[in-house]
């Protein structure tokens, strides 16, 4: 089991540097910073203690790079996940300041909720009963300066996954949802009424409870558990445009409905 407590003296100064950085706005090179985080392990204890700076309660988590061409992009054989505090988490209609980001994209999701606690055991029709599942939109978001897609894995997981925002929408109750239905689930981006982005659930792991079940059972390796109400936005549909100002607008099948952001 991974310890994600037992951090190294290296391993804090960069959480403390991405923790400044992020309070400051202050964009980071990541040449200054690679070589100190050079293995997965080393990269989830600095998250967690960037975590731990961040002094807020965990609101939930996001999964990344659930598709193949993401993994390619960040030279990656498997997902990772990032840590997102309470803040990180706005209900649709919301309203975001560019301001508040450094660098941010937007990526279409669907958002896990847990009414329960969550197991490593539970099978992904457990896992869907045990959950309440929402459109949304996800505005990942890095401590450094041209990060995308030019950021190595070892720096995407230890800036929390490059988390920023999510923005969800109403959730929908799982009872009568069979696992097949969230791999029929498309969603079109629109940016002032005009197309973005389009893409389908099934980029995500093919189905994005595969995403869920993989976040859990990572989880549980390094001796945590997704418990009773946290979220986790589980992967994107579509290669993220760059965020700008605007109002955006996502329309999701299925049933699910829409997101709807105003970008000032």
């Amino acid at each position: 089991m991974t310890n994600l407590t037992d951090v190294t003296a290296q391993e804090a100064k960069v959480a403390e540097t991405l923790f400044n950085a992020l309070e400051t706005q202050t964009k980071l090179v990541e040449a200054d910073v690679k070589d100190l985080v050079t293995t997965d392990e080393s990269a989830y204890r600095v998250q967690h203690a960037l975590t731990e700076l961040k002094k807020e309660k965990v609101g939930g988590y996001k999964v990344s790079l659930t598709s193949k061409q993401t993994q390619d992009m960040f030279d990656s054989d498997s997902p990772l996940y990032g840590v997102e505090v309470e803040h990180q988490w706005l209900t649709s209609p919301a309203t975001v300041k560019l301001t508040d980001l450094m660098e941010p994209l937007i990526e279409v999701e669907l958002v896990f909720t847990a009414n329960e606690d969550l197991s490593a055991n539970d099978s992904l029709e457990t896992l869907l009963r045990k959950t309440s599942v929402s459109p949304a939109v996800e505005l990942p978001d890095a401590r450094f300066v041209d990060w995308f897609p030019s950021l190595s894995k070892h720096m995407v997981m230890a800036d929390s996954a490059v988390s920023g925002r999510v923005v969800y929408g109403t959730p929908h109750d799982t009872s009568t949802m069979a696992v097949q239905d969230l791999e029929k689930v498309e969603a079109t981006l629109k940016l002032d009424g005009e197309e973005l982005a389009s893409g389908a659930s099934t980029e995500v792991l093919g189905n994005p409870l595969n995403s869920l079940s993989w976040l859990v059972k990572k989880l549980d390796s390094q001796g945590l558990k997704l418990t009773a109400g946290q979220r986790v936005s589980s992967g994107t549909f579509v290669l993220p445009p760059h965020l700008e100002a605007g109002h955006y607008t996502c329309d999701f099948t299925n049933g699910f409905g829409s997101v709807d952001l105003h970008v000032q």
